[in-house]
Parts: structure tokens; C-alpha cells; sequence
């Protein structure tokens, strides 16, 4: 069976679009002619691709897959015909990309200058999400994720280490002696995450009995690690937090490690996309500066020269003259 190529490319637009007046004014071509292509194409494969309402449109089963398959041979024959007329040495068009909330605020949105002064031709459509998106169904081009390890169904380059690492501020040690075990955090007023996986029951490595956990206590629990920086700052309590959002502040003494030896569990940053032969050249060049600008020993990481942490010396476990546990 002879396929459509260019059936093939409405319908793969129509899908990221998500309606066909938006694919028709990507290609330029009229709402109606749109439909008819994806109608025909429907009926040369003999399946429902799309489901249609008067108000929406969604990908059937079938047409997920076909999608995932198709939009790599769109995409393969764009690079093609870009290669011909010598395009392809300089990354343009749109890239849709999805980055967790904090590490995109903190990390990617300040990088990216560079990024677009060196490619003027490319535009970059940027969401902030901690879920897990659906690179073909919702027409992303990347993810950036932070897991431990990533889903094996994609592409994903490993970007940088994510550590968590238990932190307060000199203002709680005044009131609060520092732990010096694990076990006396279950003392301690701790700051807890309410999300999915945020539960009392803290887990870390690097201790000699492997993966170890605590319960903890504490009176304030909050959806957004942002927050939870806030009120370690304000000495409320112990905190368990990513180093990509707490790395300067401990460098600049704003806080303290706790129990500096142990770590939350390994994770990583990775960057992912659909298996392609042909790469598209935006995305090769967003994933390739991300590994340059992050990995593999990430700045949010490095502990001042001289400082206690540097040399190896447990900050948490001298006492705080006066404190009381």
C-alpha cells in the first residue's frame, strides 16, 4: 500500500494542534480541506484514528500508535528536504518542551540566552509541569524529568545528579540542639511535602546499613518545594530538599546541612524524547546544551573551597552552645 506523505503531515499537525483550524493555519490550507485529508487518510487505512465531538477531538488507541510512527516519518522527511537545501546545519522552528516547575524556573529559563542567541531561527514553547507528560499524545518535543531512571520506552540522555540533602537554618539550631543520629530527627520539627511521595517517612542512602528511614514530625507540610525553602530560611524546621534549590543557600552558610553523610534516594535529570533515526536538529542542540550547561557535576553542587563541608566535617554535629533538643 502506497501511503499519503502528505496526508500523513496533516494529520500528524492536526494531532499536535489538537483541532484542525489550528493544523489548517499551521499549513496554511482551509479548516475543511484539513478534515478531508484526515478523512481520507482514515479510510485508506481503514481505521478511526481520531475521535471527533463538536467540540474536541482525541487520539483512539490506534491512532496513538500511528501517530508515534507517522510523526517520525513527517519528521524524517522534513530533515530530508532540509538537508537538500541546506538547512539542516542551522536549528529553526518550534520546540515544545515541558520542565519541572522549579528546576525550569531556577535552572533553564535563566540558561537559555545564550541558547537563543546562538540559534536565532528557533523558538522555544516552554510549559512548566511535574507531571508526566505524554510526549506523542500532547506533542512535545523533549521532557526534562527528574526520576530514577527514566521510562524505557524513550530516548533519554542523563543530564545531571539530583541529590537531596537535609538542611536548617542557624536560627532553628539557636532554639533546637543539632541531630547527631538519624533517629533524633523524629525529635525535630520537620518540614514535610505534601505530594505524592512526600510522606513522614523519610528515606535516605549513604548510612552503612544501606537505604535507611526515619518517621518525622512536624507541624507544616506544603505541595511546592519553593515553600518549603522559605520556611527552613525562616528557621521552622528541618527540610529534605533537591541541592539544585538549596545548593546556594547552604554555600553562603543561609543553611546548614544536617547528618551531611546521608542522602536522600539517587536520582537523576535526564532529558527525553521519541526514538527518531532522524533527530531533529533543534531538539540535538536543546539536549546537547542542557548536558553542557548542567552535567555531569552540577555548580548547585560544588561546596565552597575551605568550607566544613568541603573538608569532610560534619557541620550538624557539634552542639549549639545553650540549644536544647
Amino acid at each position: 500500500m502506497t501511503m499519503d506523505l502528505a496526508a500523513m503531515e496533516v494529520f500528524a499537525r492536526v494531532v499536535e494542534a489538537r483541532s484542525f483550524s489550528g493544523a489548517a493555519r499551521r499549513l496554511e490550507m482551509s479548516t475543511s480541506v484539513v478534515s478531508k485529508c484526515v478523512t481520507r487518510l482514515e479510510e485508506s487505512l481503514g481505521v478511526r484514528l481520531l475521535n471527533r465531538t463538536t467540540r474536541s477531538i482525541s487520539l483512539t488507541e490506534i491512532g496513538r500508535e500511528f501517530y508515534a510512527r507517522c510523526s517520525h516519518i513527517v519528521a524524517a522527511a522534513e530533515e530530508a528536504q532540509a538537508l537538500t537545501a541546506g538547512m539542516q546545519a542551522e536549528p529553526r522552528g518550534v520546540l515544545k518542551v515541558n520542565v519541572p516547575v522549579s528546576f525550569g524556573i531556577l535552572h533553564i529559563v535563566p540558561a537559555l540566552g545564550d541558547l537563543m542567541t546562538d540559534y536565532p531561527k528557533l523558538a522555544i514553547d516552554m510549559t512548566l509541569s511535574d507531571r508526566d507528560v505524554h510526549l506523542a499524545d500532547e506533542g512535545y518535543d523533549v521532557a526534562v524529568s527528574i526520576a530514577g531512571e527514566p521510562r524505557g520506552s524513550l530516548v533519554a540522555r542523563k543530564l545531571a545528579p539530583i541529590r537531596r540533602r537535609l538542611c536548617a537554618a542557624p536560627a532553628y539550631f539557636k532554639r533546637r540542639r543539632a541531630p547527631a543520629t538519624l533517629d533524633d530527627l523524629a525529635h525535630h520539627d520537620c518540614i514535610v511535602h505534601s505530594l505524592p511521595g512526600g510522606e513522614r517517612a523519610w528515606h535516605f542512602e549513604g548510612d552503612d546499613r544501606g537505604i535507611t528511614s526515619v518517621e518525622v514530625n512536624g507541624s507544616l507540610r506544603f505541595d511546592n518545594e519553593n515553600a518549603i525553602r522559605e520556611a527552613a530560611l525562616a528557621g521552622l524546621g528541618v527540610a529534605l530538599l533537591p541541592t539544585y534549590i538549596v545548593g546556594d543557600d547552604i554555600r553562603a552558610g543561609r543553611l546548614r546541612l544536617v547528618l551531611p553523610e546521608l542522602e536522600g534516594p539517587r536520582m537523576a535529570l535526564f532529558a527525553t524524547y521519541l526514538p527518531n533515526r532522524y533527530l531533529a536538529a533543534k531538539v540535538r542542540v536543546f539536549v546537547d546544551y542542557l548536558v553542557t550547561m548542567f552535567g555531569p557535576e552540577p555548580q548547585w553542587d560544588a561546596a565552597p573551597r575551605g568550607s566544613a563541608t568541603a573538608r569532610g566535617v560534619s557541620v550538624a554535629a557539634s552542639p549549639v552552645a545553650g540549644a536544647t533538643r
